[in-house]
């Protein structure tokens, strides 16, 4: 689009001159380079022109595969700057549900890093006939874009479309899904930047592990590159790693799941380092168990920062400066209040709203949501209503405004004897509180009598003695019979999908596979 003259506008060209009064300062670092903001804004030029003589096309569908590489930002800004489509899919993802998504996009370009992702890409590469092949890093299928000439941006065009993105889901409900998002997206992270630099909080040395892929990754991604922060690349999980970059670079802003959260606390590495500078940990995607929380305010101070978003709504409630309050212990379970213009309610099956306590439901109203399902008209009609966005998770608000998740909609654990649904995540929190406990992970599972049990999976503190049936005991005390697993099967670690979340489709798969042997039994 146009802004009326004859310069083209979008909000890549106001990121670029954002850019350029940020000047020779930090930006980018990963992949052992660093980027000054001079830089970034140069090699966004100098992409988009390789790109465009590469004969991708102003507008047009440019299906990406790429992890968590340094050129990430770069490449979607170079793609935007050109008005193009991106879809984003993971280096990870099956062949299968590679191939559903270029069924559904079409993709008129392909780009991909030949250096982490030379096998699968070049099968795809090798599956779309006449269609242009651009990599990241030689010995590809195509020409690499990071050794193209960077001479400006000769031949950009002076008019191009709105851009717009289709990011992977993280695939917890089934198979991911791509989730639209238009440039009044983008343009919001712009305004929520800029919040960010009126307010005055302090500049973000963000150390991410999010890819682009991911609509966590973009918002995060850009946020700190709009505000004038730098962004830490990290393409590889490792808690040691991350430990000694924390120190080492003064982050003071990162973002973990809670098994990543669980993996820092009990690394050797983590007592005695430096987390002096950090002021906004956050921790999201999923339920942290409030015994770990506590353990992670007594290591690292009021910095933690409980964050709740999906694909659909990118960012929904923050409860921030998290501390045990003695008297709302329960906000440990809380994943905060609506975030800036977000709008919360709880609702019953058949969409009318819910008093305050009363599990439902969650439906949200924001700016920063997606405005659809790429190919999935009946899905988005199913999940996008009146501009509300169903979760299909569900929880309460409580009087004051925090929300309170217990499980996925479609998690739930559905019994003929009993009048109410029993859900998971109250389980797990009993669970993870034992002192023996690291993790904690429940599934409902066929049960002749009662329609469905709880099935507990935990992972045993080194040296655990405690056994099942004890757990099994724990919960019942804590909570009631009602709620107690019919067993606990011990495991070495909880199977994490691509977005580090726990895996409960991998532990239903595991259950349906074989009944463990000894499921109440003690940790091997």
């Amino acid at each position: 689009m146009t802004d009326g003259s004859d310069r083209p506008s979008t909000y890549v060209h106001e990121a670029l001159e954002l850019f350029a009064g940020f000047g020779d300062r930090e930006a980018l670092v990963g992949g052992g380079r660093r980027y000054s903001y001079v830089d970034v804004a140069a090699e966004v030029r100098g992409m988009a022109g390789a790109l465009a003589r590469g004969g991708v096309r102003p507008g047009g569908a440019v299906l990406v595969m790429l992890g968590n590489a340094v050129e990430g930002p770069l490449l979607q800004l170079a793609l935007h700057l050109l008005g193009c489509r991106t879809m984003w899919i993971a280096p990870v993802t099956s062949r299968r549900e590679v191939d559903d998504f270029v069924r559904l996009s079409r993709p008129e370009a392909f780009v991909y890093d030949a250096r982490t992702g030379g096998g699968l890409g070049a099968e795809i590469a090798a599956g779309l006939a006449g269609v242009p092949v651009l990599c990241l890093g030689p010995g590809g299928a195509g020409p690499d874009l990071t050794a193209a000439d960077r001479d400006a941006a000769a031949g950009l065009p002076g008019d191009v479309p709105e851009p717009e993105s289709f990011l992977q889901t993280s695939g917890t409900t089934g198979t991911p899904k791509l989730v639209h998002h238009r440039e009044s997206f983008y343009r919001q992270i712009l305004a929520l930047a800029a919040g960010f630099r009126a307010a005055g909080v302090p500049l973000l040395r963000h150390l991410s592990h999010s890819p682009m892929w991911l609509a966590s990754g973009q918002i995060t991604t850009l946020v700190n590159l709009f505000s004038g922060g730098v962004l830490f690349l990290r393409e590889q999980w490792d808690p040691a790693a991350f430990i000694a970059t924390v120190g080492r670079e003064r982050i003071n802003s990162t973002f973990v799941t809670p098994p990543m959260l669980y993996e820092v606390l009990d690394h050797p590495d983590c007592d005695g380092a430096d987390f002096s500078a950090m002021f906004m940990f956050n921790v999201g995607a999923g339920p942290a168990a409030p015994a770990r929380l506590r353990q992670a305010i007594a290591r690292f101070g009021p910095c933690l920062r409980i964050v709740y978003g999906l694909s659909e709504a990118v960012v929904i409630t923050a409860q921030p400066g998290l501390t045990e309050d003695p008297e709302h212990p329960e906000r440990l379970r809380s994943c905060g209040k609506p975030y800036g213009d977000v709008a919360v309610e709880i609702r019953d099956a058949d969409g009318a709203v819910l008093p305050p306590g009363t599990d439902g439901e969650v439906w949200v109203r924001t700016k920063l949501s997606f405005v659809g399902y790429h190919g999935q008209p009946e899905l988005t009609a199913d999940t996008l209503v009146d501009g509300w966005v169903r979760t299909r998770d569900i929880g309460h608000l409580d009087a004051d405004g925090y929300l309170y998740l217990v499980d996925r909609l479609q998690d739930r654990i559905l019994t003929r004897q009993r009048s109410w649904p029993i859900y998971s995540r109250p389980i797990e929190d009993v669970l993870a509180g034992h002192p023996q406990v690291r993790a904690a992970a429940v599934i409902g599972v066929p049960d002749e009598v009662a329609g469905e049990l709880p099935h507990a999976y935990v992972v045993p503190a080194p040296g655990a003695t405690v056994t099942g049936a004890e757990l099994i005991e724990l919960v019942t005390a804590e909570l009631s019979e009602t709620w107690a697993p019919g067993a606990v099967e011990f495991v070495d670690a909880l199977p994490l999908n691509r977005s580090a979340k726990v895996d409960k489709r991998a532990l239903r798969a595991r259950y349906a596979a074989g009944s463990p042997a000894d499921p109440v039994g003690s940790p091997a």
